[in-house]
Order: C-alpha cells, then structure tokens, then sequence
C-alpha cells in the first residue's frame, strides 16, 4: 500500500511530532493552509490503508504513525532499484553518484559510509 503525495506530506509532519491532534498538524503546514476537513479526509485514508492510528482523548483525536519513516523510505528505494535499475544496487549507486550534483566532500563522506557497513558486516 503506498501514499499519495499529499498524504505522505501529512505523514512526514506526523512522523516530526510523533503524536498529534489535528490542530497541531494544521500548524505544521505552511500558509496557505489546507481546510481541517481536507486533513481529516488525508488521516481517515491513511488510517484505513494502515499508516496511522489514533487515541480518542475526549472529544479529539491523538493521531499516531504505525509505519516508521525508515521502513517507508527503505520500502520506497528498494522498488525503485527494481523498477529503474534492474534490481541492480550497483547501477542505482553508479546512477546516483554521477548523476547528482554531489560534493566530493558528500562523495567521500557516502565512501565512508560504506567502508564502515562492509566492516560492521564482516564481524
């Protein structure tokens, strides 16, 4: 099950505050800002695809991510290297590094990275 743009743009604001009420995910958007209804419509359909829950507290609901960040973004990259890369991680790496506008100093920071996954990897 996946996001559409806008409800991954209200889940990246519940995923900030980790718990929310409506009011607080209104503040969270810049002006112009979306119409309550607008949010409750994205968090009802959210809930129902299983990406947020929420605690009745009184009148108001607490809402709450099910689905942490990491997962979606580890879910999202992996179908992108299938889709585009031919399930290939070395091709989406070669893509990426000459691709994008990276420093050498990102460059080198990204090398480290690796060297030090490779090593956690051989203990």
């Amino acid at each position: 099950m996946q996001l559409s743009q806008t409800e991954e743009e209200l889940m990246q604001y519940l995923w900030k505050l980790e718990k929310a009420y409506m009011k607080d995910l209104l503040d969270e958007y810049p002006e112009p800002k979306p119409a309550p209804t607008t949010v409750a419509t994205l968090l009802k359909r959210m809930t129902e695809k299983g990406f947020v829950d929420y605690k009745q507290m009184g009148r108001s609901r607490q809402y709450y991510p099910l689905v942490r960040k990491s997962d979606y973004f580890s879910k999202h990259v992996n179908g992108l290297i299938k889709k585009f890369f031919n399930d290939s991680a070395p091709q989406f790496a070669s893509f990426f590094t000459r691709e994008t506008d990276l420093t050498k100093e990102q460059l080198e920071e990204l090398q480290d990275i690796v060297e030090q996954e490779i090593k956690r990897r051989n203990k």
